[in-house]
């Protein structure tokens, strides 16, 4: 059974994984391939949101702007227009660190997990990712790498070659066409794509930011 934006896969483009990845919640988890679109809306004012859909066009989620925040934060919002995620960037931070909480909660006991870059200087930049649980953070239980020149990323399980989503430039439904605020996401299966689609809008963000100071 087809399921959101689900397309066919070639031969064994995707390598399963060995348990399910589930950071936000198992309804984000399927047995294929989950391709989406991310695309930025403006408003008057030049601030915007993002719509997620799936290739079809179906709304999946929303994530929307907090207008006038002391630090940067952004609401992802379900289909029905729940909020599902609070992202939230760690002021005074070295590594650009943003911070995931469930719901439109900030409270540390609510933090799902944290990503930062992974050294401050950086020619592709490359995020480490902390789950709550990790407070040591000794070592990431995931990474984002690629480069956003080319709209192109991957994420990988920990210190692994096992990846489990992916940004791309282009995507195989040759009728979307892709500016530079849209972007096709994929997660792989029995992963979750709603952590995926999260880590991909933190990335955004950080390359966004012509600050460069930290």
């Amino acid at each position: 059974m087809a399921g959101i934006g689900e397309l066919p896969v070639p031969g064994n483009a995707y390598t399963p994984v060995h348990n399910p990845v589930v950071v936000v919640g198992p309804q984000f988890v399927a047995p294929y391939p989950i391709d989406l679109v991310l695309s930025k809306k403006l408003f008057k004012l030049g601030e915007g949101h993002f719509d997620i859909t799936d290739v079809n066009g179906t709304q999946i989620f929303t994530l929307r702007n907090k207008f006038f925040s002391i630090r940067d934060r952004r609401t992802l919002l379900d289909a029905c227009g729940s909020p599902l995620l609070t992202l939230q960037q760690k002021i005074l931070t070295a590594h650009r660190r943003w911070q995931v909480y469930r719901g439109e909660s900030t409270n540390p006991k609510d933090l799902i997990f944290s990503a930062k870059k992974s050294s401050l200087i950086q020619f592709k930049t490359e995020l480490n990712v902390f789950l709550a649980q990790n407070s040591s953070e000794s070592a990431y239980d995931f990474k984002v790498k690629g480069s956003w020149l080319e709209r192109s990323c991957t994420v990988h399980i920990g210190n692994s070659n096992t990846v489990i989503g992916q940004m791309h430039k282009k995507h195989s439904i040759q009728s979307i066409v892709f500016d530079k605020d849209t972007f096709a996401i994929t997660a792989y299966p029995h992963v979750d794509y709603a952590f995926i689609v999260a880590l991909v809008i933190i990335l955004y963000e950080i390359n966004e930011d012509r600050n460069g100071e930290d």
